[in-house]
């Protein structure tokens, strides 16, 4: 709301009242004169000025605005029943209305309550190391399966987690029609994060769904066994494990979900793979997307670098001291420099630059950004955002790509912070539309219907023979 008094040659000075949103998602426009004022006028501002309150206020008693946002023309589903939906219709439905706890009225302390490290529910699972299998990409990576609780316990792994025997692995294949749900976490985080367990809880045991975490290299107690480490645009590890998931059950439907950095990597997974991806939908949550714009936007506030950018620094450089010999051992990477570092670009700077090849962090986030793959996805793809996240800032969100791509929805919070949305109590809001969303697409759509779509129009047609690819990177890799 933007309120002046201003002066006009022929009407005199007034009262200027721009740009008011109402809670209907309109905008209004009066000005007040001077003597001249009409009741109309007067009732447009009166009326503005009641809106744009009670939504102010309901957001101060913790209840979050939604907004969705999506192609002209919502790719169509169809249900198991024979009914026509389409997918916007289906996220409405499977997204309930977002209050969420009063105290904690924005995103800064939304996002730095998590720092309490509520516990969340349990879950247990167990570990399998697997070999690369691209000759660029060497080295090793774990995936966590979500499993019935146990008691034994490893000391060198996070809580709840143990390593699967040889028997108990040579024995996970099935034929089963379960759903698998592929998880990708934040940066250096790994499957024991609670902001995942929250989601994963409810869909495994009597939810009937499968669920693995592939975790980044080094993070989650993993080793890291050559040069290769993790990126924004690590894809080639989570390609690995659904093509393996993909033959070990070959009649479950897969499903993908990503959050923060991991949501980066799903979408472009997800765009990579096109009309090949063996997925059949996905969610990412809290993704930043635009990578060079988040980390500029941080680096500009005080809080934003001495909070947000220190302490990711500050989990990234502990993740290399944690893997010092192995790193010295298989890097050329200037320890002694990393040492020295505490934001999160000046990490990247010293790690991924030296690592991929990039000049500057710059270029390394402009190319491993998750903007441009929205364009190229073509499963049904969901974002779930919080416009006030401090991280993932709703200036990096590509609202034009996902109204280009009618595969694709973001829906919106008001409030909600990165990875977060407490609600009064304890709970989170955030698993439940997830949740929603995927049982739906798990149990009451027609799979056929799903498949990746080939190629429709998510581009303009050029006129002089151009040819654009959403997916062309920068950093040239050797196919195997």
């Amino acid at each position: 709301m933007c309120l002046s008094l201003q002066y006009h040659r022929n009407l005199g000075p007034f009262l200027s009242l721009d740009s008011i949103t109402g809670q209907s998602g309109s905008f209004y426009c009066c000005s007040v004169f001077g003597a001249n004022c009409t009741s109309q006028r007067l009732l447009c501002f009166a009326s503005a000025l009641i809106r744009r309150s009670r939504s102010t206020i309901m957001e101060w008693l913790g209840r979050a605005k939604i907004a969705f946002t999506h192609a002209p023309t919502p790719r169509m589903v169809r249900e198991k029943d024979g009914k026509e939906t389409d997918l916007l219709k289906i996220c409405e439905q499977a997204t309930p209305p977002c209050y969420l706890n009063p105290l904690l009225f924005n995103g800064h302390l939304q996002t730095m309550w998590s720092a309490t490290k509520p516990p969340g529910p349990k879950v247990h699972y167990r570990r399998k190391i697997f070999q690369a299998d691209h000759k660029t990409y060497q080295g090793t990576f774990t995936v966590d399966f979500a499993v019935e609780p146990f008691e034994e316990v490893d000391e060198t792994l996070p809580r709840r987690i143990a390593y699967f025997t040889d028997e108990q692995f040579d024995n996970v294949g099935s034929v089963d029609s379960k759903p698998m749900l592929v998880v990708l976490h934040g940066l250096s985080g790994g499957s024991h994060e609670v902001y995942l367990r929250h989601v994963i809880a409810p869909l495994i045991g009597e939810g009937g769904w499968e669920v693995c975490v592939v975790n980044s290299r080094g993070c989650a107690g993993s080793k890291i066994t050559s040069g290769v480490l993790f990126n924004a645009r690590s894809t080639w590890d989570v390609r690995q494990t659904v093509k393996w998931l993909h033959e070990t059950f070959p009649n479950r439907p897969l499903f993908g979900i990503g959050f923060s950095l991991g949501g980066n990597m799903l979408t472009n997974y997800c765009g990579e793979e096109g009309p090949n991806c063996l997925l059949k939908a996905a969610v990412v949550c809290s993704n930043p997307f635009n990578l060079e714009i988040a980390s500029k936007i941080l680096q500009s506030s005080f809080v934003g670098k001495e909070v947000y950018l220190r302490a990711l620094g500050t989990s990234t450089k502990a993740l290399v001291n944690t893997h010092k010999k192995e790193l010295g051992h298989y890097t050329d990477l200037d320890l002694a420099a990393i040492q020295n570092i505490t934001y999160l670009h000046e990490f990247d700077r010293e790690v991924q630059c030296l690592t991929w090849g990039y000049p500057t962090e710059y270029a390394y986030y402009r190319d491993a950004s998750s903007t441009d793959a929205v364009l190229s996805i073509r499963i049904p793809f969901v974002a779930i955002q919080a416009t006030d996240d401090p991280i993932a800032v709703d200036a990096a969100l590509p609202y034009a790509e996902f109204k280009q791509n009618p595969s694709t929805v973001m829906i919106t919070t008001s409030l909600g912070g990165h990875l977060c949305w407490f609600e009064t109590g304890g709970t989170r809001w955030h698993p439940r539309p997830i949740g929603n969303f995927l049982n739906h697409m798990a149990f009451n759509v027609d799979m056929d219907s799903i498949a990746p779509l080939q190629d429709p129009p998510t581009t303009n047609k050029p006129s002089q023979g151009a040819n654009y690819d959403p997916m062309r990177r920068k950093l040239a890799i050797e196919e195997d």
